[in-house]
Formats: C-alpha cells, sequence, structure tokens
C-alpha cells in the first residue's frame, strides 16, 4: 500500500469513539500518548507560536479531573445544579485511559489573530485523532463540562486571554462506532477554474 493509499484509509477510518465505548479496564501505555502529542505539536501554527497548551491526565489523575471538575460545576451552577450532571462529570472521566485537556495559549505575538491559534489548536487535535486511528485506540474530543467555565482555566496554567477548549479522552475500544457517513463530495465543494 502506497503512502497516500494508507493516508487515506486513516483518514476516512477515523471516528470519534464515545467514553461509554471504550474499555475502562485497559490502559494505554504513556509511551504511546507521548507519540501521540508528539504528532500533535507537528500541526501548523501561524509565526511559529505553537499555542497548544495540553495536560495529561491518566491513573489517579482522572479522579483528581473529574473531582475538580464536578465539584466546579456545583459551585458555580447553584440555581441550574443537576444532579445527573454532576454524577457525569464524576464517572465519565473514569471510563478512560487517558484525557487530554486541550489549552491555546494566546500568542505572544499579538499581531496573529485569535482564530488562527484555535485553528492550530484544532489541527494538533485533528493530529491526535488520526495517530489514535493509527494505534487502533478510540478517542473523543468533548466540549461539555466545565470547557467555557472562566474559572476553570488556572487549574490547567491557562491565564485570562487564554481558552480552554475541551478534553480527550482517549482508550482502548470495546464497543466500535459504526455508521459513519459524509455528504458527497460535490454537496461541499465548489470549484472554480
Amino acid at each position: 500500500m502506497s503512502n497516500a493509499d494508507f493516508f487515506n484509509q486513516l483518514a476516512r477510518s477515523r471516528r470519534s469513539v464515545f467514553p461509554d465505548q471504550l474499555d475502562a479496564e485497559k490502559k494505554v501505555d504513556d509511551t504511546i500518548i507521548k507519540e501521540i502529542l508528539t504528532n500533535a505539536i507537528w500541526a501548523p501554527n501561524h509565526g511559529k507560536e505553537e499555542p497548544w497548551r495540553f495536560t495529561v491526565f491518566t491513573g489517579n489523575g482522572l479522579k483528581t479531573l473529574a473531582d475538580f471538575q464536578s465539584e466546579l460545576y456545583k459551585q458555580t451552577t447553584p440555581d441550574n445544579f443537576k444532579e445527573a450532571t454532576y454524577i457525569k462529570l464524576q464517572t465519565q472521566p473514569l471510563k478512560a485511559s487517558h484525557i487530554i485537556s486541550i489549552g491555546m495559549k494566546r500568542s505572544v505575538n499579538k499581531g496573529i489573530p485569535e482564530l488562527e491559534d484555535i485553528a492550530a489548536v484544532a489541527c494538533a487535535v485533528e493530529n491526535m485523532y488520526l495517530s489514535l486511528t493509527a494505534y487502533g485506540l478510540g478517542g473523543y474530543w468533548t466540549t461539555g463540562g466545565i470547557t467555557y467555565r472562566q474559572q476553570a482555566k488556572s487549574f490547567f496554567g491557562l491565564g485570562e486571554d487564554d481558552k480552554l477548549l475541551g478534553f480527550f479522552y482517549i482508550g482502548h475500544v470495546a464497543i466500535p462506532s459504526t455508521g459513519a457517513k459524509r455528504q458527497p463530495l460535490e454537496e461541499r465543494v465548489t470549484w472554480v477554474k
């Protein structure tokens, strides 16, 4: 198989694998996680600013994340508090082998538009997705939970101008994703010749 054929197959077989589909008992080796993150940081980025900031939670760290996010949710939603959401925030992280917080550290070069830093981090996440697929692992990028809570930023080493862009769950697949499809290319692409 040529490199192009391999990549085409890899890109087209990438799937989101949700926490309930992961094997909570089976752990991914940290060396594989380091390879996945190394691939992530080779994403394109404007001005070579490398705006991504990742924090990796595994082992007891998953419980630390679960406790932090569930308690922050409880503290910041006294009027809208839902016990089911609180329990989900406590239990979902424990289903993964590793969870990587996805942060965007605002570029020192303020001439770079914020959107370009966000796009660079998104490219890094796509590299993680493709890497997981190559390793036969599952992953899921979620922007739920505490992602948009200003009070969460400092826990992940982010400042006021930075953004928490979500969490990437990683693990061995227990229940494969099925039924993926895309609209025909012709419905989403315009050619101008």
